[in-house]
């Protein structure tokens, strides 16, 4: 059997379809199973023990990139094409793919030409892995493991292995969404109460590094270190799975932590645990304001700017004692 799962979105939703690779494979250990991603995002599924092949949607050839992948698709003569993302080129590609069965959310435009069409409920106690393993239902009939995994090599332990010398704290700050993140002062705060004589690592890509920087400067911490850009995804992924602690936002190191069972930290501003993305590590905390906001949550994803211009589901978290 041939298996292609098709998810197209950030780094954090490509980390929650692991465990649908993971359970497929246990099933069907005859399976062929390949992921079609954004570019960049292939890098987690690298060592992936379950996966074949991952195909690669390059966002920046936007239609160049679409034909190139249906036609990689269709020479693939799939038996099950598992359609995760919820938007228009995913549910295209699926509903040309000339496979044998076709699966995806209602909530995709193309998912009246789909076989098979499992209803997406945002709201309620499922979380998003679980949604995802709805998708597969029909070919696995047990799940014996519903947290992510990801595969960092030994040479990506290796060159961490360095830092791990002392006990030390991980800091992932940024987020594509403002509304998602922390406010810059309270990562201060939260820095500044940290032991002092542990070392503090503060994650992200390239483009974090100047937030990190200014967090780095302004903490009146003296063990601080910005490697923004500095570590793949799977070099930070092996950084934080024997931390103290990894403090990260509603966003994609929340699902790194999970997939490393790391100890951590999740601060929810706009967003809320109910919409199915909390963390699923044994030793996981939530954090979000105290008191109810009537316009929390303002979206389901986040926005540029607090629409009420005030942000106290982010400015009013308590980071004290934790």
């Amino acid at each position: 059997m041939r298996i292609l799962l098709i998810q197209t979105a950030f780094l954090g939703d490509v980390i929650l379809i692991t465990p649908m690779i993971r359970e497929l494979k246990r099933q069907i250990p005859e399976a062929t199973i390949d992921v079609l991603v954004r570019k960049g995002n292939e890098t987690l599924l690298a060592n992936n023990p379950h996966i074949s092949t991952a195909l690669i949607w390059d966002k920046k050839q936007k239609y160049k990139s679409l034909w190139t992948n249906l036609k990689q698709i269709r020479s693939q003569a799939y038996d099950e094409v598992i359609c995760i993302q919820r938007y228009f080129n995913a549910g295209f590609l699926t509903t040309f793919s000339k496979a044998k069965n076709k699966v995806g959310f209602t909530q995709n435009p193309w998912s009246r030409f789909f076989n098979q069409r499992i209803k997406h409920v945002l709201h309620g106690d499922k979380h998003e892995v679980d949604r995802n393993l709805e998708l597969i239902a029909h070919l696995v009939s047990k799940v014996e493991c519903r947290r992510p995994e990801l595969f960092p090599t030994p040479a990506d332990y290796e060159f961490v292995a360095h830092l791990k010398s002392d006990t030390y704290y991980c800091f992932a700050p940024a987020s594509v969404w403002f509304t998602k993140q922390l406010p810059e002062h309270k990562w201060v705060e939260l820095m500044d109460g940290m032991p002092q004589n542990t070392q503090l690592y503060v994650l992200g890509a390239p483009q974090d590094f100047d937030l990190a920087e200014r967090i780095c400067t302004k903490s009146s911490h003296p063990n601080t270190q910005n490697l923004c850009g500095k570590l793949s995804l799977n070099q930070s992924a092996a950084l934080m799975e024997h931390a103290k602690r990894s403090f990260v936002n509603d966003s994609g190191p929340l699902h790194i932590a999970s997939a490393m069972n790391a100890r951590v930290t999740a601060f929810f501003c706009s967003t809320i645990p109910a919409f199915g993305f909390g963390p699923l590590s044994e030793n996981a905390q939530i954090v979000q304001i105290e008191e109810p906001l009537a316009c929390r949550p303002c979206g389901t994803h986040g926005f540029k700017s607090c629409p009420k211009e005030h942000f106290k589901c982010g400015n009013e978290i308590k980071v004290n004692n934790l």
